[in-house]
């Protein structure tokens, strides 16, 4: 069973999950420039042998490193989600459902959320009350500033 985050529970382990993330992304790019050399080696050549070699070692290193931030994350009940963005979701609970809290790489904080199987495409602004920091104006937590405790449109 995953853990659930709330929102300032998955912001305060931002520091960390921003440091894996970024190793993460680090890797991936060495590793697939390392792949790119790879392919434009001429496997015909003797010469070449020896740099496939080391290339096939560097890049299994750099897979090891990856799939270990990766694990890393799962123990925290973080799932990286993207290599290109370095997405990552936090599981949390919103209206009595299961959603993920969603970040990337380059983001302050958590400011949006998904639907189980929307992904990415499906983020949407977190509510105002979720969000860290926000303030509503009269201090009842709604998000609206009415004063009443309920957030507009409801009754």
């Amino acid at each position: 069973m995953p853990k659930y985050y709330t929102v300032e529970e998955a912001n305060k382990t931002l520091p960390l999950v921003r440091r894996i993330v970024t190793d993460i992304v680090a890797a991936h790019n060495e590793r697939a420039d390392l792949i790119k050399e790879y392919g434009h080696l001429d496997h015909d050549l003797e010469a070449m042998r020896s740099r496939r070699r080391e290339l096939d070692e560097l890049l299994h290193e750099l897979t090891e490193r990856i799939n270990t931030h990766i694990d890393e994350l799962a123990k925290i009940s973080v799932l990286f989600k993207g290599f290109d963005l370095g997405l990552v979701d936090f599981y949390a609970m919103m209206d009595d459902r299961e959603v993920f809290l969603c970040w990337k790489l380059g983001e302050p904080q958590i400011e949006y959320w998904h639907e189980l199987d929307a992904g990415y495409a499906g983020r949407r602004p977190l509510p105002g009350h979720l969000v860290e920091g926000a303030v509503d104006g009269d201090g009842d937590g709604d998000g609206d500033g009415d004063g009443d405790g309920e957030r507009e449109g409801e009754e």
